[in-house]
């Protein structure tokens, strides 16, 4: 598959690809990185903003500026905390009301599938409309989603994204499982602070994947996924998916690491790289964009602007690549548990 366009509204100033580039990233501290807001303007109509929950806004917000530009063949939307805070405020009415007249919006709002939906309703848009709530591997889910369609003949322009936000229980939940760290960390010290636990992040990517280069910005060659693996696992995973695409380690030049700080699970990154693609330069993008379960999308964000030259931020570069940036493999886990793949290339490689 080949990126045409992306847009992108994370902690950092991604909404017009510039703001990160040109500015330089944001320095964020504590265990909560917030999304970045645009004023929405001409993008979402001030009467539908007002009634929008944060998950529905990001993801609009993101996606709307491409479905009026680019006609997709439909929606396809990774994300399992989207809409949380929506849920959770329904739930809570139930209870305060007493099983009376409740708010309709929260509950519309309260799902995951309500920014497919709401997306396809806005944009007018008839086609496969689907949703993937598969914790650390929905993106790359929704990108199977999006091949299998081109492949079997029925879709030749996709929408594939993610949303996420931060909702207070939920992140109570995450914290109380030991998931988030509890001590004050700043994001350019994220990675030497040896403790348990990552920061939440959140927003939204979206991209417009097509089955042809034409006026692409970079190529998603493959991608893969696997749940509790042993590291045995993950490299005859990794071997596999680059033998299928006749690469050797060596023809990776970069790969983007899903480190997030936790002392616990961030170890396994640098085995596997150490072990697979030990001449590979490394990058990261956690200490920017923060852990939520669809974080891989705002790697493959990151990545297809790389390929497409800009340099990286110096925040995120762990060892140099000795080669330019042409051909890069996202490597990412959600709580140690479940682990994608994303393999990448700039055009005219």
């Amino acid at each position: 598959m080949y990126i045409r366009d992306l847009r992108c509204i994370s902690p950092q100033r991604t909404f017009d690809g510039e703001g990160l580039f040109a500015e330089g990233p944001i320095v964020h501290s504590g265990s909560q990185y917030w999304a970045e807001e645009p004023s929405y303007a001409g993008v979402i109509p001030n009467g539908l903003l007002r009634r929008m929950g944060k998950s529905v806004r990001l993801a609009t917000g993101a996606a709307m500026p491409l479905l009026t530009e680019h006609a997709v063949d439909g929606i396809i939307i990774g994300s399992t905390d989207g809409g949380m805070e929506d849920c959770h405020r329904f739930l809570n009415q139930i209870i305060e009301y007493n099983e009376g007249t409740l708010t309709p919006t929260t509950f519309v709002q309260g799902s995951p599938s309500a920014v497919a939906g709401g997306l396809a309703l806005m944009a007018k848009n008839p086609g496969y409309n689907n949703t993937h709530a598969n914790k650390g591997i929905s993106f790359e889910n929704g990108l199977m989603d999006a091949w299998l369609l081109m492949r079997e003949g029925a879709a030749k322009r996709m929408m594939v994204g993610c949303v996420e936000e931060i909702s207070p229980a939920q992140f109570r939940i995450e914290t109380l499982a030991g998931f988030i760290k509890k001590d004050e960390v700043r994001a350019d010290g994220l990675y030497l602070s040896k403790t348990p636990g990552a920061v939440n992040g959140e927003g939204a990517a979206m991209f417009v994947v097509q089955d042809v280069p034409e006026d692409a910005v970079a190529e998603i060659v493959d991608f893969d996924v696997i749940s509790f693996p042993t590291m045995g696992d993950l490299l005859a995973k990794a071997t596999q998916l680059l033998k299928r695409n006749g690469l050797a380690y060596s023809d990776v030049d970069g790969v983007m690491m899903g480190l997030s700080g936790d002392a616990g699970s961030d170890p396994v990154y640098h085995s596997f790289a150490d072990a697979v693609l030990p001449g590979a330069g490394r990058l990261s993008f956690k200490n920017i964009f923060g852990e939520s379960p669809s974080a891989s999308a705002f790697a493959t964000w990151y990545v297809a602007q790389l390929l497409s030259g800009r340099e990286p931020v110096p925040m995120t570069v762990l060892r140099q690549a000795v080669k330019p940036l042409r051909t890069i493999l996202i490597h990412n886990h959600y709580q140690g548990k479940q682990h994608g793949f994303v393999l990448m290339r700039g055009m005219g490689n």
